[in-house]
């Protein structure tokens, strides 16, 4: 409609028997617009569930103890799917009876995977290899 002063909107908005809704407060002049005040909640909260929803999930790959460097190699392609549509993948090696005595054996084997998976596609760790009760963790996504 225009730049118009704030009483002509707030008149025109009235008659309608609608609400004025400013977009945006960073414009000089603000930019405002006629409607229905619910409806336009409505649609912002659907556009912020739309953003998260896109921002990825997280998937987890579970990596045996004595897995073979095929079968490695096989994980780190499923992985380069989840990564590539945008997902975070937790890698967890799960640890049981006396292989938490050979921790050194299995960070090396959590090591070869991400070797692997970085010549694949660039990746980034978002949390560092981390020791838990249970065996070794450790959260990568897309560069």
């Amino acid at each position: 409609m225009g730049i118009m002063p704030l009483e002509e909107a707030l008149r025109i908005s009235r008659e309608k028997d609608l609400d004025l809704i400013q977009v945006t407060e960073k414009a000089v002049p603000p930019v405002c617009r006629i409607g229905d005040f619910g409806k336009y909640l409505y649609q912002q909260q659907k556009k912020e569930r739309k953003i998260k929803q896109v921002r990825g999930e997280l998937k987890e790959i579970r990596v045996g103890f004595n897995i073979s460097p095929h079968d490695l190699e096989t994980k780190a392609k499923s992985a380069k799917k989840f990564l590539e549509k945008g997902d975070k993948v937790k890698l967890s090696m799960p640890l049981r009876g006396r292989e938490k005595a050979l921790g050194n054996f299995a960070k090396e084997k959590i090591n070869q995977f991400l070797n692997f998976l970085d010549k694949i596609v660039p990746i980034k760790t978002e949390r560092e290899l981390k020791r838990e009760p249970r065996g070794f963790t450790v959260i990568i996504s897309k560069k």
